[in-house]
């Protein structure tokens, strides 16, 4: 679904993303691990082209997308959960969920689906988004990205700062998604445990390159957890 190829990027004279190169599956959770500060949002982003590339391709579903914009990417079917949830605190839980389906025509229900995934957002469908508590506002995030369909979903920390009980049922959606075969998964994580569970397969940067690759069942073999450790 997704395919990247020896993409270089810069900030200045700072070089971030190191001739990178993997694939993402569809029906499979593709687990992007490392420290803070080594990439993996910039990585993110640039998949996204919110920031540029210097060099190297990206491919989605077949077709060439590095010079596509963030919404021409959103359009053909990437969705993008980002780190921090980046939710509309003065809309509605309702209003959060239509501005997902934007570029869709006006009369374009809600999914009921997403709602059975995440039922605290029918509960509070007509709550401002700024009074959900953190993990509330993460599922809304995560309903909001899902809403128009995507055939990748893209998700950047989804466990940072949220109680243990919703992280629980982030994963299990997260593995029903893929475990659907419609869908592909990026998942960026700090939280070593939740990333090993779902991950069917893993990749570990440091300093803007991958040390380490590999299918998830053999991450704890690999001693991926003491690579990625403080």
């Amino acid at each position: 679904m997704l395919a990247i190829k020896n993409i270089q990027q810069y900030y200045g004279g700072s070089h971030i993303l190191r001739d990178l190169s993997f694939e993402v599956r569809l029906g499979r959770v593709t687990v992007l691990l490392g420290r803070n500060g080594v990439g993996k949002t910039t990585l993110l982003k640039s998949l996204m082209g919110l920031v540029p590339i210097r060099s190297g391709s990206i491919e989605f579903d077949g077709k060439p997308i590095e010079k596509a914009t963030p919404y021409e990417r959103a359009r053909r079917g990437m969705g993008y959960v980002p780190q921090g949830r980046e939710i509309f605190a003065r809309l509605t839980v309702e209003e959060n969920l239509r501005m997902g389906l934007a570029y869709k025509s006006g009369s374009t229900p809600i999914p009921a689906e997403l709602y059975e995934l995440f039922p605290v957002l029918k509960q509070m469908l007509h709550r401002r988004g700024g009074d959900l508590s953190g993990g509330q506002q993460q599922q809304l995030a995560i309903a909001r990205a899902l809403a128009p369909g995507p055939k990748l979903l893209i998700l950047d920390e989804p466990t940072e700062g949220i109680q243990p009980s919703i992280i629980k049922d982030i994963g299990r959606v997260i593995r029903m998604l893929a475990d659907r075969g419609d869908m592909a998964i990026l998942l960026c994580e700090q939280y070593y445990d939740f990333a090993q569970e779902l991950a069917d397969d893993y990749l570990v940067m440091e300093r803007g390159e991958f040390i380490a690759r590999g299918q998830g069942a053999d991450m704890e073999a690999n001693g991926v957890r003491q690579l990625v450790a403080i």
